[in-house]
């Protein structure tokens, strides 16, 4: 987050009183009035193109959602893009922002227009720091000076700022907090995407607490945890005003950022994240040769695949206990993990049943989601809505995840998509059964549909597209009228 305020300790009654008052306010309220409010959400969407019309800055609904026409013709004006992003995906595995920025920012430079990315040193010592641009159609990058990975904003700044002198940018691009508010406040064609909200963190912390078991101890962290990001969210909803226009990557966080964090309504935009088809697509043969490869049996009944770092608020200890429940039951189910993190040695102790195979490359995922019969997100971010529910879908994958506003509201909009449960173990188990009991040649109907709905909504070409179009918004007033 962009700032440094900590709550002041004290024991006193009246202090334990307000923290008490406050926790039950933020437990109840705010939930409360998010998911009464996701109901909207769940009926948006649902037809794979919107029939609208008007000025796009008052679309409350996911621009991905509209026909853009294919981007046949050069766009008609070359704009100057600044992006500022903490990392940019060079010579690591990338997470899903700098992911993101690298789909988009790529495509918006294969359409012809003029992006500079300003991020962090590689971690790859042999890359120069020096602006690079491989090609016409990439993206120039400017690696500030300093400690490979560590973002340094006002050095950033002052690279943007020589830039912008030799010649003005028309619209700027901060990944998350990745250019804070008190510079951002006077950047008047600036643009925020948003991956990550404090509030997302405290609903996440809540469910996790709920999702311990009964002889579990609670987290030493939890208390102190609740208590440092209430303040988070007040600042965040006090300096959130400061940036000129924002994007909501899902269409209950659009609703959150309009009702909640109080922002107009013509400066909050949702465009859902892309992937690009060309790296997720069907491919049958490698899914076979992929499952021999890792052992999996040639007569085995259903294979589930999770992917993702393998750490708590991702849901895993749920996953962890349905599918050991599971398996109990039924003996020739199997669940490939791909991923990293802590829960990594614990998912193996499961069984012969379960494979965890690690950190994979976008090629590799490829051949993981082919694998695979159907994609489980567990996550227990309500907020977050994961590349990977979009990268299963592509392929042709149905998904089964968490029942959250940002998931059944921009993903999972229809019941052929896939399976929900609500985010405890009894649930989940319930709905692998489901899944078990409807076998693989329902999974693959319900795939189908998937990816029919992936590529009309998912597609790099059609997030950049809108991107593109609120640029050009931003840029000239006349680009704003639809269609």
């Amino acid at each position: 987050m962009a700032f440094n305020n900590k709550s002041r300790k004290s024991n006193s009654p009246s202090h334990c009183n307000f923290c008490i008052t406050l926790l039950f306010i933020t437990l109840f309220t705010i939930p409360s009035f998010f998911f009464l409010n996701s109901f909207t959400t769940n009926s948006k969407c649902t037809n794979f193109t919107k029939i609208w019309s008007g000025n796009l800055l008052s679309a409350e609904f996911a621009w991905n959602s509209l026909a853009f026409s294919q981007h046949n013709n050069p766009s008609p004006i070359v704009l100057k893009v600044a992006v500022f992003s903490r990392k940019w995906p060079i010579g690591t595995t990338p997470g899903g922002m700098e992911r993101h920025a690298h789909t988009l920012h790529t495509a918006l430079s294969h359409f012809g227009h003029q992006v500079h990315i300003f991020t962090s040193p590689p971690e790859d010592k042999t890359i120069s720091i020096s602006s690079k641009s491989a090609a016409p159609s990439s993206p120039y990058i400017h690696f500030h000076e300093g400690e490979p990975g560590k973002w340094r904003y006002n050095k950033a700044f002052e690279l943007f700022l020589e830039e912008h002198a030799r010649q003005p940018f028309d619209v700027v691009h901060s990944e998350s907090v990745a250019l804070p508010h008190w510079l951002a406040k006077d950047i008047p064609n600036l643009v925020v995407s948003w991956h990550g909200i404090a509030l997302e963190s405290l609903q996440s912390s809540i469910f996790q607490d709920l999702a311990r078991r009964p002889d579990e101890p609670r987290s030493q962290d939890f208390n102190k945890g609740l208590q440092g990001v209430v303040p988070k969210v007040l600042n965040e909803i006090r300096f959130f005003n400061k940036y000129a226009h924002h994007v909501a990557i899902s269409d209950s966080c659009g609703e959150m950022l309009r009702d909640v964090y109080q922002i107009p309504s013509r400066r909050v935009h949702v465009i859902l994240n892309g992937v690009d088809d060309e790296d997720f697509r069907e491919d049958v043969e490698l899914g076979k040769g992929f499952r021999t490869k890792i052992g999996i049996p040639s007569n085995a009944s259903l294979v589930f695949g999770v992917a993702g770092r393998l750490v708590k608020d991702k849901g895993h200890p749920l996953l962890h206990e349905a599918f050991s429940r599971l398996i109990t039951k039924h003996t020739n189910v199997y669940l490939i993990v791909a991923g990293s993190g802590p829960w990594g040695n614990r998912y193996k102790d499961i069984g012969r049943q379960v494979l965890v195979l690690g950190s994979m490359s976008p090629s590799m995922l490829r051949a993981f989601y082919n694998a695979i019969d159907i994609f489980v997100n567990p996550t227990l971010r309500p907020q977050g809505l994961d590349l990977t529910l979009m990268e299963a879908m592509m392929i042709g994958k149905p998904l089964l995840a968490s029942r959250f506003p940002s998931i059944k509201g921009s993903i999972v909009v229809n019941d052929e998509f896939g399976y929900m449960f609500s985010p405890n173990v009894e649930s989940l188990l319930e709905a692998l059964e489901k899944v078990v009991k409807d076998g693989k040649e329902r999974l693959a109907r319900r795939g189908n549909s998937c990816r029919e709905y992936a590529n009309s909504m998912f597609t790099a070409r059609k997030m950049a597209l809108a991107y593109e179009r609120l640029f050009l918004c931003i840029k000239r007033d006349t680009f704003c009228t639809y269609p």
